[in-house]
């Protein structure tokens, strides 16, 4: 064990000293003689307790000196001399504590010799130290007694009297002593308040600390469960778009299929008559050819002509069996992450700072911009899904609306009205109910949709900027420069450009929200029915020549439409 432990083991707890003569209560704690009997003549009558454990005896008890306690020390300090505290000067045969100091006499004192020491006054005892020489003047050697406060130094008779202190304001050590300690009391009583302050603090943000522990828990619940809710919606979204794919893959190679198959029947009947005129070829016998029928030969040499009407008759079967519907798709994934977000944005539970700024279901998506949330991006090139913009900044143009709509605050909503709004005639304003967005398209795939009042009559399409502004030929689908689904009376809903309409089946009652998907590079624009599952209405093909415009018609019975 190193010394430094081992002094710790023999040093009493009073004292803080090595043991001098220690003794053994029956609690088991030891103690030096002089430090225990000293402490028990301080304690009242009948109150004699273990300085340690508190451990009271009824009766002072009887000190027994603990023999191995007392080798252990003397081994201890014969190999450790430096462990020796101040010991009594006149105890020349073994070291005995010093209990006292007199400063006279530059001596240490032990209890025995402190009781003979003389008593006089100009003994003046102290608590023992090793520095007695400091204790007296180092001009006259006299015992320091007095204070100069002018200088704030101890000093001795002479040195008030004939010394470089004569004359200057001077008191007891006592007196200066109890000022200065006084000083220290008040200096302890801010120190104290302080301390307080400080212990009040960290009181304080130890519970804040915890608080914000059981928040952090409660908060990190709540957020797992959210994550896991909507992973579990994600899933199941891609279930639906993935089963959307399959249903159009195997719909499409149905039709791939049947065309095949009415290929090869047609290329047996030509590999037949190949054939047959191989033979008529290889024939050696001119009037057996020539004797062959003309209508046969006619049959066997098709003309330039029927073979253009084949092969476009071929061409429009392709085309007709049709690709993948990439806009279906779209929409089928951009609804469905659309109504997981609000989903989420509706939980009460959920706090706010968790989902900050969250406005549109594509905020969850990466490569968010104020113009245009992207939706998804994959190789445009390709048949596969493109880049998809979600129009959600997209306004209408109050420079356009006729004065039978009104338009709401936020430009999001436009309505009819049976007030003539009186706005100014330019050549912008539709005549009657019709209303353009300001923003338009003129490259890229951009996707929004647009929910319908339950009555009155309302279109919704695209058209040219240059779309006429007065008469019939204005309405949407009306012209060459619009396309439009409309919705009439009875609920009857039909498609219509260039005047040519084609009829739709009727939605779902329930059914107020469409969804319409435009590819301008593509030449597609396309209309689906947001209900469960989407429905795709209608896809108008053309070849656009401007940039295109969102279009709103809305006429009578409470009409209105609302763009997100």
């Amino acid at each position: 064990m190193a010394s430094a432990d081992l002094r710790g083991e023999l040093a009493c707890s009073i004292c803080m000293d090595i043991y001098t003569d220690p003794v053994t209560l029956t609690c088991g704690h030891s103690y030096c003689r002089v430090c225990i009997t000293r402490t028990w003549d301080n304690q009242e009558e009948r109150e004699y307790s273990c300085p340690e454990c508190r451990h009271k005896f009824r009766v002072r008890p009887e000190l027994k000196r603990n023999l191995r306690m007392c080798n252990i020390v003397e081994n201890f300090l014969s190999t450790h001399p430096e462990q020796v505290g101040i010991s009594c000067t006149y105890c020349v045969h073994s070291p005995v504590p010093a209990v006292k100091a007199c400063l006279l006499c530059e001596a240490s004192l032990c209890e025995t010799h402190l009781r003979v020491h003389s008593q006089s006054a100009e003994h003046v005892l102290t608590e023992p130290t090793t520095s007695l020489g400091n204790r007296k003047c180092s001009v006259h050697k006299e015992i320091l007694k007095y204070y100069c406060s002018e200088d704030a130094a101890c000093i001795c008779v002479s040195c008030s009297l004939a010394g470089e202190h004569r004359g200057h304001t001077v008191e007891t050590l006592n007196e200066a002593s109890e000022k200065k300690k006084e000083k220290l009391r008040n200096i302890l009583q801010k120190l104290t308040s302080k301390r307080e302050e400080a212990e009040k603090r960290v009181q304080s943000l130890q519970e804040l600390r915890r608080e914000v522990s059981d928040k952090a828990a409660g908060v990190t619940e709540e957020v797992t469960a959210l994550i896991g809710g909507i992973m579990e919606q994600l899933e199941a979204l891609e279930k639906r778009v993935l089963s959307e794919i399959s249903r159009q893959e195997e719909q499409v190679s149905l039709r791939v299929s049947d065309l095949i198959r009415q290929l090869e029947i047609k290329k047996e009947d030509l590999s037949r008559k190949m054939g047959h005129i191989k033979e008529l070829c290889n024939m050696t016998d001119p009037l057996t050819v020539l004797q062959v029928r003309e209508s046969d030969r006619a049959d066997y040499c098709d003309t330039e002509e029927r073979d253009n009407e084949d092969r476009e008759r071929d061409d429009n079967k392709v085309r007709a069996v049709g690709y993948l519907d990439v806009g279906l798709i779209s929409v089928t994934l951009y609804s469905g992450l659309a109504g997981i977000v609000t989903g989420v944005k509706r939980q009460p539970h959920v706090p706010a700072n968790i989902l900050p700024g969250v406005n549109t279901a594509s905020d969850m998506l990466p490569g968010v911009n104020t113009a245009s949330d992207m939706l998804l991006d994959v190789n445009t090139a390709s048949d596969m899904l493109p880049v998809v913009n979600t129009a959600t900044d997209m306004l209408l143009d109050v420079n356009t609306a006729a004065n039978n709509v009104t338009v709401s605050g936020d430009m999001k909503t436009v309505s009819w009205s049976v007030i003539n709004q009186s706005r100014p005639e330019t050549p912008e304003r539709f005549q009657y109910y019709q209303i353009l967005s300001s923003r338009s398209f003129s490259s890229g795939r951009h996707y929004w949709e647009v929910e319908g009042s339950e009555s009155g009559i309302w279109a919704v399409g695209m058209a040219y900027r240059s779309i006429g502004r007065k008469g019939d030929q204005s309405g949407i689908g009306s012209n060459n420069k619009s396309w439009g689904l409309w919705r009439w009376y009875n609920n009857q809903y039909i498609v219509i450009h260039d005047s040519k309409e084609i009829k739709l089946p009727p939605p779902p009652p329930s059914t107020r929200r469409f969804g319409i998907f435009l590819d301008y590079e593509a030449g597609r624009l396309s209309f689906y029915e947001l209900c469960d599952p989407i429905r795709h209405l209608h896809t108008f093909t053309a070849t656009f020549t401007e940039p295109l415009h969102a279009i709103f018609c809305v006429c009578g019975g409470n009409a209105w439409l609302r763009m997100y």
